[in-house]
């Protein structure tokens, strides 16, 4: 009996309108345009409207991605994010019930920016269980949300956004069925990228008001060498089980969260830079949207065509990592 796949048969994406550029960050942060670019590459994000959340990001991404897979019924929704609406409960449920989904399962994945590769991996499990024939899954983040506004390394680079597709059970021979996917982490160095307070370990109360951390906080030069070197390994993981070799692939979609990270993972498997998807020159790091945005956008400028063979790797915190591969469909991108 031949295994059931999990098959990309839909991809949307949505950014918020309202575009920050680098010259308007330097009008409030001791920062620059020339400052930004030359360490993160990044020329501007996107920022949600105050009265916003996480969810409306997502059921916008999660509404494409259905009509770019035809209005198919899906038996359940992941939802990637790091930013939920609330604390609890989970955001997925109010989306698949935004989107008139009906009572299908539904959930948060918190692997942070690793979080669409966690998605894609649970949602594959379900379809090859036989518990779902399809499954929405998104990445959605809206990092604004959770940034101190005088930290400019942080405010520079984040943005918000969601991506999602849908997968439906098929073949694994058919083009748009995902490859195994590697996924690790390390709670050890969970440090390196949190949010101090606001959990169960350091909780904000109004008797310690202002004596917590609520914001963002990451330390970017160990990040930096932890992302390289997780992605590199998972990402030659996920291209032994495939049974591709670097030449394979046709291009790279790496988590977008600097382009000399990704630059640098490039040079480091020995993959040409050309064939890194960027997408961060224009919306900056949008976490567990990231992925499947850089995804759209390749889709519409033509630099992914069906056929393509891709990988696909991120990092973030938890530590967490990821990779997978599939050869790209022919799917339109709304």
């Amino acid at each position: 009996m031949t295994p059931r796949a999990a098959v990309v048969c839909g991809l949307g994406s949505w950014l918020p309108p309202r575009a920050v550029t680098n010259d308007e960050l330097a009008r409030e942060l001791d920062t620059s345009d020339d400052w930004i670019r030359t360490r993160t590459g990044i020329g501007a994000r996107h920022i949600l409207d105050d009265g916003l959340a996480t969810s409306d990001l997502a059921v916008e991404a999660g509404a494409r991605a259905l009509k770019s897979a035809s209005d198919i019924a899906v038996d359940a929704v992941v939802l990637a994010t790091a930013t939920p609406d609330h604390p609890l409960p989970a955001t997925a449920p109010r989306v698949a019930a935004r989107l008139g989904l009906g009572p299908v399962p539904a959930f948060d994945v918190a692997a942070v920016c690793t979080g669409f590769l966690y998605g894609l991996a649970t949602a594959a499990g379900f379809i090859a269980a036989g518990s779902a024939d399809s499954v929405l899954v998104i990445g959605a983040d809206a990092f604004s949300r959770i940034l101190d506004p005088a930290d400019r390394s942080t405010r520079a680079i984040f943005g918000d956004g969601a991506g999602a597709v849908v997968l439906r059970a098929g073949r694994p021979d058919e083009p748009g069925a995902l490859g195994p996917v590697r996924l690790g982490s390390d709670g050890s160095a969970d440090h390196l990228i949190q949010v101090p307070s606001g959990g169960s370990r350091d909780p904000l109360r109004p008797a310690t008001a202002g004596q917590g951390d609520p914001y963002f906080r990451m330390a970017g030069q160990a990040v930096f060498r932890h992302a390289v070197e997780s992605m590199a390994e998972s990402s030659e993981q996920a291209l032994h089980d495939a049974g591709w070799t670097v030449k394979d692939v046709d291009l790279l979609v790496a988590h977008q969260a600097n382009v000399r990270i990704m630059h640098a993972l490039a040079d480091w498997m020995g993959l040409d830079r050309e064939r890194c998807a960027i997408h961060l020159d224009r919306v900056g790091n949008t976490s567990a949207a990231s992925v499947p945005l850089a995804l759209a956008d390749a889709v519409a400028s033509g630099t992914l065509r069906p056929g393509h063979r891709v990988l696909m790797t991120a990092f973030g915190g938890g530590l967490t990592w990821g990779a997978c591969t599939l050869r790209w469909p022919a799917v339109e991108a709304y």
